[in-house]
């Protein structure tokens, strides 16, 4: 048997741009990615704290450094520049992985700056 654990969480993240006119999905700074453990195009369920959408996308890396969260595409029509959003990646484990799995977990304050760190990646 196998179970779909989170393996990578972003907390509290601040969209910075909506971008109708473009292919789709959601551009993140790749640093944060990485702090999450979520690899550059992973799928990825994001939730937004401010109207409720929830929506499937996949991350791409934006410019190092930058603390982008910008919705492309269609998915732009579900969020606005400052609304709050949770960003989560899930894996596919076995019931071992699955009962030991610690999700690499960062929480953004208002300025998309990590302020708290949890659990690790597994990957």
């Amino acid at each position: 048997m196998q179970k779909i654990m989170l393996s990578g969480k972003i907390h509290t993240a601040r969209l910075t741009a909506c971008l109708l006119d473009y292919e789709g999905s959601l551009e993140i700074d790749p640093e944060l990615l990485a702090e999450a453990g979520i690899l550059p195009y992973e799928k990825i369920l994001v939730v937004n704290r401010n109207n409720g959408e929830r929506l499937e996308t996949y991350a791409i890396p934006g410019e190092p450094g930058s603390k982008v969260f910008c919705l492309n595409g269609p998915a732009a029509h579900r969020g606005k520049v400052g609304d709050v959003v949770t960003i989560m990646a899930f894996s596919v484990c076995t019931l071992e992985e699955a009962a030991v799995i610690a999700p690499a977990v960062i929480v953004l304050n208002e300025k998309n700056e990590i302020v708290m760190r949890k659990g690790r990646a597994r990957r």
